[in-house]
């Protein structure tokens, strides 16, 4: 029984304090990826999350290891967003702030896009885990605002995902709040039916 004990405590003690560093670097090099850039100094990522330097190197050789995590856990959170809007607003509130999520997630990766379109094969996998994760979560908010007469219903999740990315494209001498006001005027669009914004009957 000691022994067992042994066995199972302590190891599941060491995976939360991991756990933790983990969470906590990956939101710091988030935070200094966007102020700083992806070559950011490793003692800045790590002095933010309250870890020393070893500790980043032993959860993330490499930066580029870094880099994926962040954009992962950006995905991660907006596919997780998706039930938790719908059980607080109803189907259309719900989507549009979805689409607003998906927005700053957008905006969050513009620190990365050097990394991103390095084409280190590190980041091969990550348009199949955004499609993979993202995609479900924003078809189901879609087809229960359309269902609900909320929004239109000859839009998919696809042209939603791929009109926001267009639309949060970096302008010259515009900030990423250009790129929120286009995005509002879009869920705009999408909550008027066809033969309204045509003006029939």
């Amino acid at each position: 029984m000691t022994d067992e004990a042994d066995r199972t405590g302590p190891p599941r003690r060491i995976r939360a304090d991991a756990q933790r560093n983990v969470d906590a670097l990956i939101k710091a090099a988030r935070t200094v990826f966007d102020t700083s850039g992806v070559d950011a100094p490793a003692k800045e990522i790590g002095d933010l999350a309250g870890v020393g330097v070893g500790t980043l190197y032993r959860h993330f050789p490499l930066r580029s290891d870094l880099v994926k995590a962040v954009v992962e856990a950006g995905i991660d959170a907006c596919a997780a967003a998706g039930p938790q809007l719908s059980a607080v607003h109803e189907p259309g509130e719900a989507l549009a702030e979805w689409l607003r999520r998906y927005t700053e997630f957008l905006g969050t990766k513009r620190g990365l896009a050097p990394a991103l379109h390095s084409g280190d094969p590190a980041y091969a996998a990550l348009p199949g885990y955004f499609l993979e994760k993202v995609g479900p979560a924003l078809a189901t908010l879609l087809d229960t605002a359309a269902k609900s007469g909320a929004v239109r219903d000859d839009v998919s999740a696809h042209d939603l995902l791929y009109a926001i990315a267009n639309l949060c494209m970096p302008v010259p001498g515009q900030g990423p709040e250009y790129n929120q006001r286009m995005v509002t005027v879009l869920i705009d669009g999408l909550r008027t039916p066809p033969a309204a914004r045509q003006g029939k009957p």
